[in-house]
């Protein structure tokens, strides 16, 4: 069994599709430790909600490089085996991304390398004024370049003409959490990280 951790500032909805996964035992994994750097994220009450430790970790005050450390801290505490980016607002710096190289994961909403670099509603918006028909997520491995790892896994879905930022939105994150959960399976079964 993989023990993750997740660090987030949003809503964390991916993590509930984890959640889901390791309850139905259609994922071996555990989440040991949800950190973020919002103290009211929506993440950390989901967290809670779950029965899984959550904690808000406080990046004001305090260089990139010293709040990576605490991170890096936590997640030892911890003995997590790999780092899930869900919705994590900030760019890892590359002493962090050393200690835990090819340890950690993101996923991005766009097909990358298209679209790479953006968050959120902007990527959707991106996508819609390029007129692309195709679009989706993209778990990659993640390197001190941004949104540039090696990738894991894609899942793609259609644009269509009625399409808005929103909707589009909604449609990737369908996609989202089954994306991890083959991520973070095929992780586990090839154990890459052993």
């Amino acid at each position: 069994m993989i023990r993750l951790g997740i660090i987030g500032s949003t809503r964390g909805t991916d993590m509930l599709a984890l959640i889901d996964a390791m309850q139905t035992k259609k994922l071996s994994a555990s989440i040991e430790i949800v950190i973020s750097n919002r103290e009211h994220a929506i993440i950390l009450e989901r967290a809670r909600e779950h029965h899984i430790t959550a904690k808000f970790i406080d990046a004001k005050a305090v260089t990139r490089a010293d709040y990576d450390e605490l991170l890096s801290r936590e997640l030892r505490a911890h003995a997590v085996d790999l780092v899930v980016l869900i919705g994590y607002l900030r760019i890892l710096s590359p002493g962090f991304v050393n200690t835990w190289r090819n340890k950690i994961i993101n996923v991005h909403p766009s097909l990358l390398p298209a679209f790479a670099g953006g968050m959120d509603g902007d990527v959707h918006a991106a996508v819609l004024a390029a007129g692309v028909q195709e679009t989706g997520c993209t778990v990659h491995y993640v390197t001190e370049a941004v949104d540039a790892g090696p990738i894991l896994i894609q899942k793609k879905c259609a644009v269509l003409a009625g399409d808005t930022p929103e909707s589009l939105k909604t449609k990737v994150q369908q996609l989202e959490g089954a994306a991890l959960i083959a991520a973070i399976t095929h992780i586990n079964d090839t154990k890459v990280l052993a």
